[in-house]
């Protein structure tokens, strides 16, 4: 079994009791931010959940793409999480989100994922700050590609060489977000899936194998003219699609089922991430043969 995933506080009773965890999980992953205070009851059903699975700690707010450098209130307070519960990986997104105020005063927050321009400049911004959360963590972090509704008009890396670039200079790992590049391909082609799934395909092919520790499978929202990454169905087929191309070029992965909105039962969770390692033992199946 490779996949995982996330644990919310809605399925917190019925996880932490389950009779074999193992049966329904390979992993768990939690938002390394939502465990920053120190005690308290959060803590300890995280550490109750690290007796039962490994835990994946993804973070949203280190901002590793951000000029104004890293917070270090944050990033102290995620290394001592990750010295307490010893997960089995670290990661974040490819995002900004401060900067500095005109007149002085306290660092503007945007309290969002903000996408980066894929530039040589913002690629020696990033692989500075991953370095420097690296080296404050004493092991390396997956960096995630985001969903991004805009693009810098002086990007002038395609997106997979700018990850490719960023691996081997600072020496961190890619957490791909096959959903991420669907939303992506989806709102570039005007929904046209078919067209959508090759765009995708065609970033996956660029990336480096090696590079890529975790993938994350999630639900979009396709009812209005923008389709948005919310984290709040099953998988669609297209993300299907893609992840199978993923699995066969790169080979099986850790895979995360990401669900944050319109939570379902825990059996949900888990009947999607049974589908995703049956992805995987497919390929197992046909490269044996």
């Amino acid at each position: 079994m490779h996949c995982g995933v996330g644990l919310r506080q809605a399925h917190y009773e019925q996880a932490l009791t389950l009779p074999d965890p193992g049966r329904a999980a390979a992993f768990v992953e939690v938002h390394s931010e939502n465990f920053f205070v120190d005690g308290g009851a959060a803590l300890q059903v995280l550490h109750a959940a690290r007796e039962r699975w490994p835990v994946s700690l993804h973070g949203v707010g280190l901002a590793l793409g951000s000029a104004a450098g890293l917070d270090d209130r944050h990033l102290d307070r995620l290394a001592r999480l990750v010295r307490r519960i010893d997960p089995v990986r670290v990661s974040d997104h490819a995002s900004f989100a401060r900067a500095p105020r005109r007149h002085g005063g306290p660092m503007l927050h945007a309290s969002d994922l903000l996408p980066v321009a894929f530039t040589e400049a913002s690629l020696q911004i990033m692989v500075a700050n991953v370095q420097r959360v690296q080296d404050r963590l004493a092991r390396p972090i997956l960096v995630e590609n985001l969903s991004a509704y805009l693009h810098w008009a002086d990007g002038a890396l395609a997106e997979p060489d700018f990850f490719n670039e960023l691996a081997r200079r600072s020496g961190c790992g890619v957490l791909l977000d096959v959903n991420n590049l669907v939303v992506n391909a989806l709102n570039e082609h005007d929904g046209d899936e078919a067209a959508a799934v090759a765009t995708a395909c065609r970033w996956v092919d660029r990336v480096q194998p090696g590079a890529v520790g975790e993938i994350h499978l999630a639900g979009y929202d396709d009812s209005g003219e923008l389709v948005i990454d919310d984290h709040g169905s099953r998988v669609h087929a297209p993300v299907w699609q893609v992840y199978a191309h993923a699995v066969r070029r790169l080979g099986p992965r850790p895979t995360l089922i990401e669900w944050d909105t319109s939570l379902p039962e825990w059996a949900v969770l888990v009947d999607e991430a049974a589908r995703a390692d049956a992805v995987i033992a497919a390929h197992t199946l046909a490269v044996a043969a």
